[in-house]
């Protein structure tokens, strides 16, 4: 399958030293890549180098086969960890402003806009100010920003970040939408817990530098371990001794270990 997103050898250079160093991957059309690593670990950096924000000192983008310095910018959708629309602004002009940028047509515009706003549950929003919404409200107006221009890559970076799991639940069904129609999504996250659900292949990075990479399959597979649960009073010294026992960790009455994969 031919690559809509493609990263060769990416490094970035700051004073104090690499943020990413020598990082390749790619993301297929209609697939879900998701980046993970603690914070400061490269992923805000990686993602504003390949739209432009920031020039990588090594390493090349290809966007559709091309090595390119930017991607054209209405080809891509991006809603960036940093929230922040203009706030004296009704949420309608926002939304066919940001089309604007796109050059999207005006009028296929306002039907997505309205479609979304529906979908999210605003469609009495329409002509609110950003400013009166709350801002679970407003994350989602800034989500539907980023798509209405119907992008071939959509780049998410720390989607779930402040959302109730109602709406966490809420933009991971839209995010598998968009996969089916084909948009390709990279997606910055540190909740491994919503990526076992959502992606279909990470990459974990550390320090700016590949750690492991492949399907969610694999890599758990791979690195994960079984997790067993004992109730009642069990000393620590003891349970030590047990075969295989890679760490235990213990809340109030109950005492968790982990065994190590053969």
């Amino acid at each position: 399958m031919a690559s809509v997103l493609e990263v060769k050898g990416l490094g970035k250079r700051f004073k104090h030293g690499a943020i990413i160093e020598n990082l390749s991957f790619h993301v297929n059309k209609g697939e879900i890549m998701a980046i993970l690593g603690p914070n400061g670990a490269g992923k805000s950096t990686t993602i504003r180098s390949i739209l432009g924000i920031l020039y990588p000192d090594e390493g090349e983008i290809f966007y559709q086969g091309e090595s390119m310095k930017k991607i054209p910018p209405e080809r891509i959708g991006y809603l960036p960890e940093e929230r922040g629309l203009y706030k004296n602004v009704k949420v309608i002009d926002i939304l066919l402003y940001f089309a604007d940028l796109k050059d999207y047509p005006i009028q296929k515009a306002k039907q997505r806009a309205k479609f979304y706003l529906k979908r999210f549950g605003l469609e009495d929003k329409e002509k609110v100010k950003m400013d009166e919404l709350s801002k679970g409200m407003g994350q989602k107006i800034q989500f539907i920003a980023s798509i209405i221009h119907e992008p071939e890559i959509l780049i998410l970076d720390e989607p779930f970040s402040g959302l109730d799991p109602v709406s966490q639940e809420l933009f991971q069904k839209e995010i598998k939408e968009l996969a089916e129609q084909g948009t390709a999504i990279l997606l910055s996250s540190h909740q491994m817990n919503l990526i076992e659900t959502l992606g279909d292949r990470l990459l974990f990075i550390h320090k700016g530098k590949e750690v492991v990479t492949g399907s969610i399959h694999d890599v758990k597979a791979q690195f994960s371990n079984y997790k067993c649960t004992i109730r009642g009073e069990n000393t620590r010294s003891l349970l030590e001794t047990i075969p295989m026992v890679d760490r235990i960790e213990q809340k109030t009455r109950r005492r968790f270990y982990s065994l190590k994969r053969r």
